[in-house]
């Protein structure tokens, strides 16, 4: 069976991973009967019924609970390493070694870029989802990327974490230039981001990929496509205004 975790599913019990989660678009496999539970797609399976999509949808929650925990874990302990690594560069600037105070301006940046994916991960801005035009999130997060962006397209989130996913993405994908283009498809707008030149490894791999995932997929309710060498794909719910 697949059962959704956020905006995407989830194999069982091989954890491969397809989306966006929508009836158009059902896994591979099948074929495969849709679960539903007041009129929210859960999950696939080969057979349907009440009992499975609960089962489905519990499935998925553990899941996406389970995700979270991981980055929170790797986080922390990417953060608890560097105030550890700054908290002995100043004990040795202070006795005797003045040459460290060049590297703790660094090193402190470093503490707050860590703090800070720290916290994307774990809160959740308490503004609900609501009708957010793209362009003005991009304006916010990808001023300096090219794009290709419908002024109507706009997309069912939270503004804030809209615009921490294209942050981090833009740090996670960026070479020599980011383009941005979206296109409406069904339920969703896909936003492509595209990568030009070599791009830099992240200092933390977990605030790259790992964690825009997990706002994508878990906390916009929508689905990250990296199945593409030279940048990734996202799909965010489309606003329809009634």
């Amino acid at each position: 069976m697949w059962v959704r975790v956020g905006g995407g599913l989830e194999s069982v019990p091989d954890h491969q991973r397809h989306g966006p989660a929508d009836q158009q678009f059902p896994p591979p496999g099948g074929p495969w009967e849709a679960l539903l539970l007041n009129g929210r797609l859960v999950g696939w399976a080969e057979h349907g019924g009440l009992r499975v999509a609960r089962q489905s949808a519990e499935l998925g929650e553990r899941f996406a609970q389970e995700h979270r925990d991981y980055l929170l874990g790797r986080l922390g302990h990417k953060l608890r390493s560097s105030v550890l690594a700054l908290q002995e560069s100043a004990r040795q600037a202070a006795f005797g070694r003045p040459d460290m105070l060049e590297g703790l301006f660094e090193q402190a940046q470093e503490v707050g870029r860590r703090a800070a994916g720290l916290e994307a991960a774990a809160v959740e801005p308490k503004d609900g989802a609501r009708g957010v035009v793209l362009g003005a999130v991009l304006n916010l997060s990808l001023p300096t990327a090219t794009r290709n962006v419908p002024a109507d397209a706009s997309v069912l989130g939270s503004e804030t974490l809209l615009v921490e996913a294209f942050s981090h993405a833009r740090d996670w994908l960026l070479g020599d230039s980011l383009s941005v283009t979206a296109q409406p498809l069904g339920a969703w707008w896909k936003v492509s981001l595209t990568s030009v030149g070599e791009r830099k490894p992240l200092p933390v791999p977990e605030l790259g990929e790992p964690l825009v995932r997990l706002i994508v997929d878990t906390q916009l309710d929508g689905w990250l496509d990296t199945s593409r060498t030279d940048g990734a794909d996202l799909f965010l719910p489309a606003y329809r205004p009634r």
